[in-house]
């Protein structure tokens, strides 16, 4: 499961639209790249298929349980009284009950699997958005496009791309597991970036 499937939405709508000013001055960016491309998106990748994975084995070892059990009743049912068989049922019931219920807070509406990804994602999210901005004010743009949501079918400008100026502000600026705050521009930037909120 990538993380970026789920994030790409969340991502196109996380860039701020500055106030338009005369003449406006519009740039692109792509945020699934820059997503892509972000060296912390690959360490969070594999914090968040770690776990996934610790998950996955507890699910495939009540699999296994409940195949035992029932593999188990199968070859000694005819050799079993009444009430043993009434309890080897019983203990069959209640784990695949207790199997179903793992598979739901996993897997299920708001379960474990997604509150995971939005616990990676976020810090990432916001990050990009930063830089974005950054990069976008220094630059003297008012308005940030995104290819990545679809609103963008035509640029005949390789300048109002910065797509690759966001990333590698991020990736310079990315050190392992604990990423540190966009650097401010020079003296020459005129606005400091406000920390963003939640997309």
């Amino acid at each position: 499961m990538r993380l970026s499937h789920i994030t790409a939405v969340i991502l196109s709508a996380a860039f701020a639209l500055s106030a338009a000013e005369t003449p406006l001055r519009i740039a692109v960016v792509d945020s699934k790249a820059i997503f892509d491309g972000f060296k912390g998106t690959k360490e969070a990748q594999e914090k968040y298929d770690k776990q996934v994975a610790s998950w996955e084995q507890d699910v495939a070892d009540k699999q296994k349980e409940l195949a035992t059990l029932k593999e188990k009743f199968e070859k000694q049912s005819l050799m079993l009284s009444e009430e043993k068989k009434k309890d080897l049922q019983t203990q069959f019931m209640a784990k695949q009950a207790d199997l179903q219920k793992l598979v739901q807070s996993l897997y299920g509406k708001d379960g474990r699997v997604i509150k995971k990804n939005e616990e990676f994602t976020g810090p990432i999210i916001q990050k990009v958005r930063a830089v974005a901005q950054l990069v976008a004010k220094a630059e003297g743009y008012d308005l940030v496009l995104d290819k990545a949501s679809g609103s963008v079918f035509y640029v005949s400008r390789e300048d109002l791309e910065i797509t690759q100026k966001v990333l590698d502000r991020l990736n310079s600026d990315y050190i392992g597991a604990n990423p540190v705050a966009p650097k401010s521009d020079s003296a020459s930037t005129k606005t400091p970036v406000a920390k963003p909120a939640k997309p």
